[in-house]
């Protein structure tokens, strides 16, 4: 079992928490364990990471409707997962992951409210920023696993000014009112705060006369076709992470990543559970009876199931092996499937005369029972 804290009571929240709500939550946590408000306190560091983990978790929804139904467990095949959170090795990680929900950029709350410090990253050349894209597949994709080619639209560096934003490629100049560093700060009591220059927008650097391309931007948007291997196996959510696919950054700087999110395909005949899927099969009241052998479809074709005779409706049969591929495990799920009784909406009047028949026998068989008699001995055995 483990030891780790539930993290909605880490945060201090409901389980039916909004996501405003953890968030509100988080940022207070943040804010009262902040190492600069508890310099040398190890548990206020530790409470520090604690809080980043647990939101790390509930803050992304498909990590938290694992944990949901799973707890701490089922966090262990997840990216980060480990059977918790995100480990977060030193602080510049979580300043990293989460400053952007406190407003501001690069450090959100560790720049804005406490002026950055030490744990601030140089200013260099902005990496590009992270895509993402949603790919539907069918359940039959899923299964065998599929190579696609998607067209995504990214920003490239323009080439009238190699990405620069001057004409004819001249360099922007270092801006007069920030000195480069993309921020201005005014003291207000214990916070110094911090904003984003007024000059530069943010950027450190200014530029004189502007690309007729771009408009001092730097960069275009063109679409671009992407080849994309998606293994057998994925479920609802996944995110396949394609590095150096995002947009440009500056010159000098990498490229972002793209996310290839999966969606599952609405199928006609089976719902999915996991590695299994579930499918039903309307069989006659003779067929149940009687017992019959009848194909039935999967994913890979069809397969012969035996019914044996006085099979009750709504049994569940399982067919080994005729799910889904399970994604980095050998083998595949099972197809369940539950039987029921098919009842036909026209008769003829040879098939109403066949059923006054069989129901005038049966009631002979069963005596004088009344209704309540009969279930009570069905349920009973």
């Amino acid at each position: 079992m483990s030891d780790k804290r539930d993290y909605y009571e880490v945060l201090g929240v409901e389980r039916n928490a909004s996501a405003d709500e953890l968030k509100k939550a988080y940022r207070k946590l943040a804010l009262q364990f902040h190492p600069d408000r508890n310099p040398g306190d190890a548990e206020a560091e530790r409470k520090f990471k604690e809080a980043a983990e647990a939101y790390d978790v509930l803050g992304d929804e498909n990590k938290r409707a694992r944990y949901d139904q799973f707890g701490h467990a089922g966090l262990g095949g997840m990216a980060g997962g480990g059977g918790g959170g995100r480990q977060f090795s030193n602080m510049e990680d979580i300043f990293e992951a989460f400053g952007d929900i406190f407003g501001g950029g690069g450090g959100g709350i560790f720049g804005d409210l406490f002026g950055g410090g030490a744990r601030r990253r140089q200013r260099g050349p902005a990496p590009g920023r992270d895509l993402k894209i949603s790919l539907e597949l069918s359940l039959e994709e899923i299964d065998e696993g599929v190579e696609r080619t998607i067209t995504i639209k990214r920003r490239e560096h323009c080439e009238a000014c190699t990405g620069t934003g001057g004409k004819d490629g001249a360099k922007p100049t270092t801006c007069p009112t920030c000195k480069g560093s993309g921020r201005v700060q005014r003291q207000q009591g214990f916070f110094a705060m911090a904003s984003p220059c007024p000059t530069c927008r943010g950027a450190g650097v200014v530029i004189d006369d502007p690309c007729d391309v771009c408009n001092g931007s730097g960069g275009v948007t063109k679409p671009t076709d992407l080849s994309v291997s998606v293994p057998a196996g994925v479920e609802e959510g996944m995110r396949i992470r394609i590095a150096g696919e995002g947009d440009a950054g500056a010159p000098g700087a990498p490229r972002g990543d793209l996310y290839v999110v999966i969606t599952e395909k609405e199928h006609p005949i089976f719902q999915r559970s996991g590695p299994d899927v579930l499918t039903e099969v309307p069989l006659s009241f003779g067929q149940l009876a009687l017992g019959d052998k009848v194909e039935l479809p999967t994913l890979r074709g069809t397969v012969e199931m035996n019914v044996p005779a006085g099979t009750q409706p709504g049994r569940v049969f399982r067919l080994r092996g005729q799910g889904l591929s399970q994604l980095e495990r050998s083998g595949r799920g099972d197809q369940l499937v539950r039987v029921f009784v098919e009842v036909p909406k026209k008769l003829t009047d040879r098939q109403k005369e066949l059923l006054r028949e069989f129901d005038e026998i049966e009631g002979e068989r069963s005596g004088s029972k009344s209704l309540f008699e009969k279930i009570t001995d069905y349920f009973s055995g």
